[in-house]
């Protein structure tokens, strides 16, 4: 049997949610297959009798709460935040271990339609018989409903407003219409919908005050610190390296906190001292990026290389990640590269020179 490229959380990590049931001792909320407090320790990280969970959220744990105890009432979720912040991390994990089912997911685009939402029809079976239960094309809002469920809809503000306002009456009356068939079908108790919403997107489309009301909303802040930073990117570029087997040494933590910080420095428009200001590239600059940065130079130096990555694995990956609009940022990053990587001495000299190399002097 072929090997799955990525398997959903609650496979992932099933051993975890098998001892966290067994060792279960808190009171489980309808619907649910664990407790607040043992949902909580599944994406934060503690014990479950003799056994480590290994945390799977690097943030906040204030906002994990406050998450779960969101789901806990008859409320949905909304997860804002720039690109990076792990808000489908977040929601698949929350997803995983509340009902073991991530896999009820819309994913929000220009070209989401209503019936997505809702639902559609086999119009084989329609044209030959009517309209019929036998017919009927569930969304996955729909069998999140009949199931007592979570739903996941990622990227809300992608979709156009007539799209979202699909979801207000499913969200203020937790029932959705079928009038071919004149029926009102009802949310099973345990029902609800994460989603997720991205602050930096030049393609959104402002949610309406409607619609926000139907929602608790969590801003998931970009890391705080740079240590913090490079907690998240050392986690998961170990995880992607072992999921993809690469064939590299994992990257060292002074290469690691050099990208790190070019990162926050190009996001920020300051140097890490706060001496010297800077230009930010019009891409986004995020925790995602640099952790696909570093997986990327893995593949390289496994493939092509050595198998540990060298400054030139990195620069190859940096130009394209930082260069997203030609005329713009190949400026924004001369800039850096000459007035601020040039100037901070022997540690920083082969990744300068590599990356001037890849710029083109």
């Amino acid at each position: 049997m072929a090997e799955l490229l990525r398997l959903p959380a609650e496979k992932l990590f099933q051993e975890e949610l098998e001892i966290l049931k067994k060792e279960e001792k808190g009171s489980i909320p309808e619907g649910w297959l664990l407790s607040p407090k043992s949902v909580y320790t599944f994406i934060a990280g503690g014990t479950a009798g003799k056994k480590e969970i290994a945390p799977k959220y690097i943030g906040n744990k204030r906002l994990i709460e406050m998450a779960i105890a969101t789901l806990v009432t008859d409320r949905a979720l909304l997860l804002i935040g720039e690109p990076g912040t792990a808000k489908s991390t977040l929601s698949e994990l929350l997803a995983a271990g509340i009902h073991g089912d991530s896999g009820k997911i819309i994913q929000g685009t220009a070209g989401t339609t209503e019936e997505q939402i809702r639902y559609s029809w086999n119009y084989a079976m329609l044209l030959a018989n009517g309209p019929s239960r036998q017919a009927l094309v569930k969304s996955p809002v729909f069998r999140a409903m009949e199931t007592g469920s979570i739903a996941r809809f990622e990227e809300i503000s992608r979709c156009s407003s007539e799209v979202q306002d699909a979801l207000i009456s499913i969200l203020s009356e937790k029932s959705m219409t079928i009038p071919e068939l004149g029926e009102e079908i009802s949310a099973v108790r345990g029902f609800s919908i994460i989603g997720t919403a991205n602050t930096r997107d030049r393609g959104v489309n402002e949610m309406s005050s409607a619609l926000k009301r139907r929602f608790n909303i969590l801003v998931l802040p970009t890391p705080g610190n740079i240590e913090t930073e490079m907690d998240i990117v050392r986690k998961r570029v170990g995880e992607l390296s072992a999921q993809f087997r690469l064939q590299a040494e994992l990257p060292s933590e002074e290469l690691v906190e050099k990208v790190v910080t070019i990162f926050r420095e190009l996001r920020a428009g300051m140097t890490m001292d706060r001496k010297e200001k800077l230009k930010s590239p019009s891409g986004v600059i995020s925790t995602a990026e640099a952790i696909s940065l570093l997986t990327n130079s893995m593949a390289l130096a496994g493939s092509f290389g050595t198998g540990q990555i060298s400054e030139k694995d990195v620069a190859a990956g940096l130009q394209g990640t930082v260069v997203k609009d030609e005329e713009k940022d190949s400026i924004v990053w001369k800039e850096y590269l000459e007035n601020v990587m040039k100037k901070r001495g022997t540690e920083w000299r082969k990744l300068y020179n590599a990356c001037s190399e890849m710029n083109g002097r």
